[in-house]
């Protein structure tokens, strides 16, 4: 409860500090500013993220190259599966590999989440949570975005100003969740992922579990923080897109298109310069001109004689 709290103060403040700066430009009581407000706090959060996201890459890389042994104790204990778990974890913690490093950056926000949640959800109890003051509640509480109040959720949509506009827009939301959650997962498992890598079957598995977790339970979810999932879920997976594409683990599908690629272009470049290169300008070679000769002068008894 002690971190719970901590991070309330902490989301409170981030968003407190966007409003301040973006309510000369909407107005304190406007969508827009809590709006983005939420948007900051994605921008922030996924910031201080950048190294755990590179950790989990660095763990990824790792089960890549342990596939052979693990391939091996799989082979070894085949008829022994408790043994091979037991080897596996052995593996893991000889390496320093987390074989659920993909689910981190989730893991790690989940406090955060349940933090705006308590935010907002104290909005809509008109109390102040963190560093929000009364009139920011308030001001929060008279805030929409497309009709429907920041703290509205789909369950007490019969309590808001708008409940026809309030389940509409949530739903929306909800599946926009959702449907990204999925995306970006098996965005990462398809082409990021070697065929034979043993976590391929767990990986399938929050696949799946993720989205409806998230769909479930975002009928109770404020609109703010679905707007924050939705935010972060988009961020994940530009840059997950990034990395992919310009740095992929080998062999798996995008380290093969990479290649692939980079071979296109030395190609189209090799010959492009051969194209605009200067040709070598050869030597002309003039024929020698004919040269005249000239009468000999006679001497004057000669002449005479003739």
């Amino acid at each position: 409860m002690f971190i719970l709290e901590w991070l309330e103060i902490a989301v409170s403040w981030i968003l407190v500090t966007f409003h301040a700066v973006l309510t000369p430009i909407f107005g304190a009581a406007s969508g827009a500013a809590w709006g983005l407000s939420i948007v900051g706090l994605v921008i922030v959060i996924r910031t201080l993220l950048i190294p755990l996201f590179v950790k989990q890459i660095k763990a990824q890389r790792n089960l890549q190259i342990l596939q052979p042994q693990m391939k091996e104790i799989q082979k070894k204990y085949a008829g022994d599966k408790e043994r091979q778990s037991q080897e596996m974890m052995k593996l893991y913690r000889e390496t320093g590999t987390n074989p659920l490093s993909s689910c981190l950056p989730i893991l790690v926000q989940a406090p955060i989440f349940f933090a705006l949640f308590r935010v907002l959800q104290g909005m809509a109890q008109d109390k102040a949570v963190g560093v929000l003051t009364p009139e920011l509640v308030a001001q929060g509480r008279e805030a929409s975005i497309f009709g429907v109040p920041i703290y509205g959720t789909f369950l007490n949509a019969n309590e808001t100003p708008n409940p026809t506009a309030t389940h509409v827009v949530t739903l929306v939301m909800i599946i926009l969740m959702s449907a990204t959650t999925f995306i970006t997962q098996r965005q990462l498992i398809v082409k990021n992922t070697a065929a034979d890598n043993p976590m391929v079957r767990q990986q399938k598995i929050l696949l799946y579990v993720f989205p409806v977790m998230f769909a479930v339970g975002g009928i109770n979810f404020p609109l703010g923080v679905l707007l924050y999932w939705l935010t972060t879920n988009l961020w994940s997976m530009g840059q997950q897109f990034y990395v992919i594409r310009n740095n992929p683990q080998p062999g798996t599908p995008a380290h093969e298109a990479k290649m692939k690629r980079d071979a296109e272009k030395a190609a189209k470049k090799n010959t492009v310069t051969t194209a605009v290169a200067e040709p070598v300008a050869s030597e002309v070679v003039e024929p020698p001109k004919p040269t005249r000769n000239q009468p000999k002068r006679q001497p004057r008894k000669k002449r005479k004689g003739r």
